[in-house]
């Protein structure tokens, strides 16, 4: 298949699990010159679902993890195994969707807490990198991944939504940040001076289909091929070409994901 841009491009969360016709997004997405995905779980179920997507799609990678929405159902010794076995299984490149959201608070925080930092561990011990969400609980974050030892490859802060000076924190700790279609908002100029800031060295992209679809499909379920707005208007902010987007976006993607034994 002829790619339409220069580079490839990747989407690094896209819940395609979620949706009844996963093929028909991926086949959009490859006409639109995205070259791989990588599928988060939310729960222990939709964690297998993903990593049965995966097996399926050379160009497909699965995480597997408890939102914090979730974290209140979270059973320590049935899923806790579950889990361990899960994190062993081919085409598992990372672990989440995790972390702590306190805007909406589905879970008690000290449950949140709780469980990221057992997934945390899990991903230490998989030597695997974390997908993090993180909601108006910013402070309580970095407070989590600072107890943590220095390692390689620690993960992402998934459609991040934070300031530069934050955004340059989680960085000096060794993740990445990744920009959603969120950047496109009309009201989101606290996202686009944060993205104009940061090194596009430290970024990657996605979607969080179904969610946030960008700027022209506001309205519409998001999919992969929309990263391509995501990644234009990425662009615009740093002021480079499209293709620096997608060599720099997709080489964090390589280097965090695909490169996984």
């Amino acid at each position: 298949m002829t790619n339409p841009f220069p580079a490839d491009l990747s989407d690094s969360h896209c819940h395609l699990q979620m949706g009844p016709d996963a093929p028909s997004l991926l086949a959009r997405a490859r006409a639109a010159g995205v070259r791989r995905f990588l599928v988060p779980g939310t729960t222990l179920e939709d964690s297998a679902a993903a990593v049965a997507l995966a097996q399926q799609h050379p160009d497909v990678w699965a995480a597997v993890g408890v939102h914090p929405h979730e974290a209140k159902a979270f059973d320590w010794k049935r899923d806790g195994a579950a889990f361990e076995e899960l994190s062993c299984r081919p085409r598992v490149a990372a672990i989440g969707e995790i972390g702590l959201d306190f805007h909406y608070d589905h879970s008690p925080r000290q449950v949140q807490l709780e469980v990221l930092e057992w997934m945390l561990d899990l991903a230490a011990r998989r030597r695997l990198p974390a997908l993090l969400h993180n909601r108006e609980s910013g402070e309580e974050m970095l407070a989590a991944l600072g107890r943590l030892a220095c390692r390689d490859r620690p993960g992402v802060f998934h459609s991040f939504t934070e300031s530069a000076d934050y955004g340059r924190r989680a960085i000096g700790l060794g993740y990445r940040v990744s920009f959603s279609g969120m950047i496109t908002f009309r009201a989101a100029e606290n996202i686009r001076a944060a993205a104009a800031s940061l090194p596009l060295e430290a970024m990657l992209i996605e979607t969080d289909t179904p969610y946030l679809a960008p700027v022209p499909h506001r309205g519409r379920p998001g999919e992969p091929a929309f990263v391509v707005e995501t990644a234009r208007r990425l662009a615009q902010v740093q002021g480079v070409s499209l293709e620096a987007v997608a060599e720099a976006t997709t080489g964090n993607f390589d280097r965090l994901f695909a490169s996984t034994p």
